[in-house]
Formats: C-alpha cells, structure tokens, sequence
C-alpha cells in the first residue's frame, strides 16, 4: 500500500478536472488504477512503455495526435504498489492555451493511458 505521506501530483485536464495522479515515476487514473509513468525528461508512457505525450508544467498531459514514431518504446518501472486517490484535491491553475499543434491527452485521447489490463498492446489470455 503507498504510504499516505507520499506525494502526489494531480494531473488536470483543459477544462479544470483532475483525471490523474503523479505518484513519481508512476500515473495514475483517478480511481488509483496504474495508467502510465513519466521519465526524467518528463516523457510519459503507457503501462507497456509506448511513448504518449509530455507532462508539462501546468500538470497537464499534452501530445501531438500521432505519436506512433515520435519516441522509441522503453522498459516500464515494475508495477506500483496500490494507491488511493485522495478525497480532494486543489482547484486546477489557469491554463495556457495549447499550440496548434498539441493535444490534452486526458481530455481528447485518454485511450492511450489505460491500466495494464486493457488497450490495444495487452498480452493476449492463452
């Protein structure tokens, strides 16, 4: 179980609701499923380690809508330990507009973060 004192970051959408949580390296949706994990350099990726967008520093997830060339595939973290959202959280900032060119992933496309149970790249049942 995550420790209570550890730090999370809500991740917020363009229109102000927190859709995720940044427990470092690891995202999570807002029912505390594992949905992704941002690197150093502030890339984030899907739980199978397939590039999506950046996390930028309005607390947001924004990308370019093909992404599929963009960023080689890496190597996930191992699996997070079970994390609670918390029952409230701040109001999200003022927002910058997006570039004409970029994408809030959470709010437009967030079928590219999905728990690793679901999506596209999950292992097939044998």
């Amino acid at each position: 179980m995550a420790s209570p004192a550890q730090k999370h970051i809500p991740i917020y959408t363009s229109k102000g609701d927190a859709e995720g949580f940044l427990v470092y390296p690891y995202i999570f949706n807002r029912l505390g499923d594992w949905i992704g994990f941002v690197t150093p350099q502030r890339d984030v990726h899907t739980v199978f380690g397939y590039y999506v967008g950046t996390f930028n520093d309005d607390n947001r997830i924004v990308g370019k809508r093909a992404t599929n060339t963009l960023k080689p595939h890496v190597k996930p973290p191992p699996a997070p330990e079970k994390f609670y959202p918390p029952a409230t959280v701040p109001l999200a900032p003022m927002f910058r507009e997006l570039s004409h060119g970029q994408i809030d992933i959470l709010l437009d496309e967030p079928d590219r973060l999905h728990t690793i149970d679901s999506g596209e790249f999950r292992k097939d049942m044998d």
